[in-house]
């Protein structure tokens, strides 16, 4: 029997390669992708079986094109993972920290670690397509005055030396991975879903829909407001619900189709386990 094939962005040992294994396990196979939309299309043309695809982080918060990338791909949401982010400085074996000229890493990870790198006086800052790349690059091109921002399993797969450990500037730092399909799930173990809405542009539209998952018992842990691409300062709102009773769930959900403009059902899971 073939292994499932899990698309990523980034390579091995990247953090969505962290949250695909959390997820699936070790008997699964990797697809690495250099963008969102290449990890996308692979699953809408079955080069994959899912992806996994990080949608918000504590500290960063959304990635609100991913939110569009769904919906153009019309995939769904079949489960979600957390990862606790932890940010290493790493270069080759004998490099030190003042021998550093350039320190290269995915643009949020830079973002994260701002106040440890705002101390570095006159380095070259690099944004890269990601963390593990740019660790695997100082390896193969044998870059002696550039440093990576990655994770400890990127340093050791590359025998790079650590030179700092958990730079990132907030400690209880998480990312939110969405784990997508070309179909649903049907699951009665489903706790949580997606939706995206938009609604009608009168006074208290919102407020209707917060009313009705309320007087349903549905909690309400997210809302995001997602431009609509081509209609200027129109928004649709992705939100994210849990349930106890899925019943409650179903009643809120057919009253919301009868009140909103438009619904998509992104997917309904398992909410991920998050602990700090």
């Amino acid at each position: 029997m073939s292994k499932p094939k899990i698309a990523i962005q980034g390579i091995t040992t990247s953090f969505h390669d962290l949250a695909a294994k959390k997820h699936f396990g070790e008997g699964m196979e990797t697809v690495p992708c250099l963008s969102f939309k290449e990890l996308c299309e692979a699953v809408k043309t079955g080069r994959t079986d899912n992806a996994v695809m990080a949608i918000e982080n504590t500290l960063a918060g959304s990635l609100l094109p991913n939110y569009n990338l769904i919906s153009e791909y019309h995939l769904k949401i079949i489960g979600e993972v957390f990862v606790h982010i932890q940010m290493n400085l790493m270069a080759l074996p004998d490099v030190k920290l003042e021998d550093i000229k350039c320190v290269q890493s995915h643009p949020i990870a830079i973002q994260q670690c701002a106040e440890f790198l705002w101390g570095l006086n006159g380095i070259e800052i690099r944004e890269r397509e990601d963390t593990a790349i740019c660790a695997k690059e100082i390896k193969e091109k044998n870059l002696v005055d550039t440093a990576a921002i990655a994770n400890e399993a990127a340093a050791k797969l590359y025998g790079l030396r650590i030179l700092e450990k958990r730079i990132e500037t907030y400690k209880q730092n998480f990312t939110r991975f969405l784990v997508l399909s070309r179909s649903s799930v049907q699951n009665e173990k489903n706790n949580k879903a997606s939706l995206c809405l938009q609604l009608g542009h009168y006074e208290g539209s919102l407020a209707e829909m917060l009313i009705i998952f309320k007087e349903n018992s549905i909690n309400l842990t997210k809302i995001q407001s997602v431009p609509i691409m081509g209609k200027p300062y129109e928004y649709s709102f992705h939100v994210d619900l849990e349930w106890t009773d899925y019943n409650d769930y179903e009643k809120a959900l057919q009253t919301v189709l009868k009140k909103a403009s438009n619904v998509s059902v992104l997917g309904e899971y398992q909410k991920g386990e998050f602990s700090y």
